[in-house]
């Protein structure tokens, strides 16, 4: 089973705690030998689900939206960028250079049309700007791929 990851970033450290929980428990549903986590591992939900994978034997598939992607993040979180990347089994590319929505979209796009499901910690609010949870959630629904949203009940992010 490939499951795909998107969720919001900046989230506080009440809601991370939360969330790492929710992602565990998840995680504990699946088939661990057929189980492979989706992510562009980006700071967040991204990378802590490909953590709770890899945690319990899991493989994981990264997505690259763009060549400058790994320097736009924020650089507390570039070890554990760096970490992942060098566990995945896979890594797939958009050709795209410039870390921006439309890369970032476009990496979601191919995330999700590599994933038998998606997994999206989300609010249910929309996005904040062009390719953020909300529209990783409308493109997966659009093309017939299962979401199942996980959220901290009564947060916000």
């Amino acid at each position: 089973m490939r499951v795909g990851i998107t969720g919001h970033r900046g989230l506080s450290a009440e809601v991370e705690e939360r969330v790492r929980a929710l992602l565990a428990d998840a995680v504990s549903g699946y088939d661990v030998a057929e189980l492979v986590a989706v992510s562009c591992i980006a700071d967040g939900p991204d990378a802590w689900f490909a953590e709770a994978v890899l945690s319990v034997g899991g493989r994981l598939e990264v997505v690259v939206p763009a060549t400058e992607y790994r320097d736009g993040l924020p650089e507390r979180h570039h070890s554990t960028y760096d970490e992942l990347m060098s566990r995945a089994s896979d890594v797939h590319e958009t050709g795209m250079t410039a870390s921006d929505s439309e890369a970032h979209m476009t990496g979601s796009e191919i995330l999700v049309g590599l994933a038998d499901e998606l997994v999206a910690v989300w609010d249910g609010k929309p996005a904040w700007g062009h390719g953020g949870t909300a529209d990783v959630v409308a493109y997966a629904e659009r093309t017939g791929v299962p979401v199942r949203v996980l959220w901290p009940e009564g947060t916000s992010r």
